[in-house]
């Protein structure tokens, strides 16, 4: 491996260009070798200014630029199985954002490939595991102090919603931050989801159904629930409380800025998750860049990618239905180990 790790870059857009940004300028140890979008004018503004960077409109042929070593994959979900596949036959280690794969069926073909090489190329960008409050609340359940997890309350809101952003993707892509969040915190696999609709917001587009309030069971008999509400108009809120035998403990309420002026004060509320977890997503592209380097993948891996794909699923389904619907897993290879969660 070179001395600084040559890192193909798959997506230049809003997420690509700030992984890009922070390869550049954030994170040591490693440089973009090159880049792919479909729009190449896209592409070339993102690397304007960086030296040696290879500019494609094709995945493959980024791939097969001289000096890449690893991949970082930003395009959009229906395009990562294709991406992944084509960097598992080169032997190469990805970051892949999240979904790995939108559709359960893909997620298990990546995982069952992923198998058969018999060692671990994927890491799943699910950043919530790297962000300091997380990572507190983490230390705190794994220690036990407050004795057995019962509940896990999660709030999700966004600003407004994108154009053409549908009802399921409340679920698949939205929440589903926090089924990764809520595995990984518990240990446990989700087993059920049912999905509660108010009426919607006046502010939500016409057809969208917007809040929703999702509540998840564990195999370890806790309840997860989530109100995810994309429209809210006043900012990036995510919140997590978890309510133990011994205690409670809430993160998400402090990240943020206090401004006292003219006789008052006030709290500064993020308007973008770039801006919430910068931080987070920072961290953890260091530490993937570190391991890659060491020859090592850790993190969150593509079983739980396509763990996550599963009970995004059956959560769209419970949203269609108004039923409780159970969550369906493969069986998990052998390459993950016996942990049902990656550590």
């Amino acid at each position: 491996m070179s001395q600084l790790l040559g890192v193909a870059v798959l997506g230049a857009g809003h997420m690509g260009a700030d992984h890009i940004r922070r390869l550049d300028s954030v994170v040591s140890g490693a440089r973009v070798a090159a880049v792919a979008d479909p729009a190449k004018e896209r592409a070339e503004e993102a690397v304007a200014g960086l030296d040696g960077v290879f500019v494609h409109t094709e995945m493959t042929a980024a791939l097969d630029a001289p000096g890449v070593e690893a991949v970082l994959i930003a395009s959009p979900g229906p395009a990562h199985e294709e991406a992944l596949l084509a960097a598992f036959a080169r032997g190469l280690p990805v970051l892949c954002e999240k979904p790995m794969v939108p559709d359960s069926a893909g997620a298990l073909r990546i995982v069952e490939a992923e198998a058969r090489l018999g060692r671990r190329l994927t890491q799943v960008g699910f950043m919530r595991r790297y962000d300091a409050e997380y990572i507190g609340l983490k230390s705190l359940l794994d220690r036990g102090r407050l004795g057995r997890p019962l509940m896990l309350h999660c709030t999700h809101r966004n600003v407004s919603s994108p154009p053409g952003f549908t009802s399921a993707m409340l679920i698949n892509s939205s929440v589903s931050h926090e089924i990764d969040a809520a595995r990984w915190l518990l240990g446990q696999e989700l087993t059920a989801v049912s999905v509660l609709r108010p009426r919607p917001s006046a502010h939500a587009p016409e057809g969208l159904l917007d809040p929703q309030f999702v509540l998840f069971e564990t195999a370890g008999g806790a309840l997860v629930d989530v109100e995810i509400l994309v429209n809210s108009r006043f900012g990036y809120q995510v919140r997590c409380e978890a309510v133990c035998e011994a205690g409670s403990v809430r993160i998400g309420d402090a990240h943020t800025m206090v401004v006292t002026s003219a006789g008052g004060a006030y709290q500064e509320v993020a308007q973008d998750y770039l801006v919430r977890f910068a931080d987070a997503y920072d961290r953890e592209v260091r530490e993937w860049v570190d391991a890659t380097r060491r020859g090592q993948v850790t993190g969150p891996s593509a079983w739980d990618g396509y763990a996550a794909s599963v009970v995004a699923e059956a959560g769209v389904r419970a949203q269609d239905t108004g039923d409780r619907v159970t969550v369906e897993l493969a069986p998990r290879p052998d390459l993950y180990g016996r942990n049902p969660v990656s550590r």
